[in-house]
């Protein structure tokens, strides 16, 4: 899922406030503690770092002589 600054922003601010209703690009969110909200932070920082992304495989070359 793709989460936008504006979210992250509204999310910090609710946080820092103490509440755990946050309202953001017309939609309200009421999050059950502020351990949820802290979670959801967490989640979507993460998201945005690229934190959790899979790596690149790398792979083997092998090689041969012919004779062996």
């Amino acid at each position: 899922m793709d989460w936008t600054e504006t979210e992250l922003s509204a999310l910090r601010r609710a946080y820092a406030s103490g509440t755990t209703r946050v309202s953001y690009d017309g939609k309200s969110v009421d999050y059950g503690s502020a351990e949820d909200l802290l979670a959801r932070i967490r989640t979507i920082e993460r998201a945005i770092a690229g934190v959790g992304r899979p790596l690149p495989v790398a792979g083997l070359a092998g090689f041969s002589r012919g004779d062996r």
